[in-house]
C-alpha cells in the first residue's frame, strides 16, 4: 500500500479517519464500521525536510582528498581519517555552543573555519590565516552522494522537498543551485532563527514557511540529533544512517531508519 498524500485522501474518501497514537511507528485508521488498522506514523507527512550537510552532500567524500593533501604538503603526523573526525565533532560542538550561549548563528562556514583551525592546533600544525582560507575554499565544491539525483524526483511526487540546513543562506542556494541543482520547494537557513539545529525554532519556522503543521513534515537526516531535534518539537523523523552509528538514547525515536535514499524512497512512497 502507498502512503503519500494521495492515498490518504483516498482512504478518507473510503470512510478511514485517522488518528495518532503515542507509538511514533504507528497510527490508527478506523473505518465508520469501527474496523481499525495500522498505517505508518508518517502516512499524514505532506513536506521532507532535508539536512543537507551529510544528507544530500557527501562531506567526507568531497572533502577528505583535499584534506588530505593539505596534511601531506604539512607533513602531518595524524591521519586524514583522526583529523576529519576530530574537525567534525568540534564544528557540532562550536555550533552547540553558540546555541547554549545564545549567541545566535554565527555562520556554518565560520564554525568551519573555527573548527579546523582547532583541530590543527590540536594536532599542533602550524597555517597561516591564508593557508586555512584557502583550503576552505574546497567547501564550494562539495557533490552530492550518487543516490540523492535519482531518489528526489521520485519523493517529489509524492512530497514537498524542502532543504532545512545549518547553512549561511546564500551559501545554500550556491549548493542547491550549482553543486545538487536541484529546485526544492524552498530553500531555508536556520540562520533567519538566530540558532543552529537542533533549537526547535529551526524546525517549526520551516513548517511555519511551507503553511503546514509541524506534525505534517518530516526531518529527513543523517545526523541523529537532528531527526531528535526535530522529533521533539513534533515533527515525524527519518533517519539516512549512512555512517551505520548508533541511535541517540532518547524517547525521540526516529519514524523510518535507512542507509541511504534509495531505501528512504522505497519506505515512504
Amino acid at each position: 500500500m502507498r502512503i503519500g498524500g494521495r492515498t490518504i485522501l483516498s482512504l478518507a474518501r473510503l470512510g478511514f479517519t485517522i488518528r495518532a497514537i503515542s507509538n511514533p511507528v504507528v497510527s490508527i485508521a478506523t473505518t465508520l464500521d469501527g474496523a481499525s488498522i495500522e498505517l505508518p506514523a508518517f502516512a499524514g507527512v505532506k513536506a521532507l525536510t532535508f539536512d543537507l550537510f551529510g544528507t544530500v552532500l557527501d562531506l567526507g567524500g568531497s572533502l577528505t582528498p583535499h584534506l588530505g593533501a593539505f596534511l601531506k604538503r604539512k607533513e602531518a603526523s595524524v591521519s586524514t581519517d583522526e583529523f576529519w573526525g576530530q574537525r567534525r565533532y568540534r564544528q557540532r560542538l562550536e555550533q552547540f555552543q553558540d546555541t547554549i550561549m545564545a549567541l545566535g548563528h554565527s555562520g556554518y562556514l565560520e564554525t568551519v573555519r573555527r573548527a579546523f583551525v582547532y583541530t590543527l592546533g590540536l594536532n599542533q600544525i602550524k597555517a597561516t590565516s591564508d593557508e586555512v582560507r584557502e583550503f576552505l575554499e574546497c567547501w564550494q565544491q562539495l557533490s552530492p552522494f550518487p543516490d540523492v539525483a535519482d531518489a528526489l524526483p521520485r519523493l517529489h511526487e509524492h512530497y514537498r522537498l524542502i532543504a532545512l540546513s545549518n547553512g549561511d543562506d546564500w551559501f545554500l542556494e550556491h549548493l542547491a543551485t550549482n553543486r545538487i541543482q536541484y529546485e526544492f520547494d524552498h530553500v531555508i537557513s536556520v540562520d533567519l532563527i538566530g540558532a543552529f539545529k537542533p533549537h526547535p525554532g529551526g524546525y517549526r519556522r520551516a513548517a511555519t514557511m511551507a503553511e503546514l503543521e509541524v506534525g505534517e513534515c518530516m526531518m529527513v537526516s543523517t545526523n541523529s540529533f537532528d531527526v531528535v531535534g526535530a522529533r521533539a518539537c513534533g515533527m515525524r523523523g527519518a533517519w539516512v544512517n549512512r555512517n551505520r552509528l548508533p541511535y541517540e538514547e532518547t524517547p525521540y525515536r526516529a519514524d523510518v531508519t535507512v542507509v541511504d535514499f534509495t531505501e528512504l524512497t522505497e519506505a515512504i512512497t
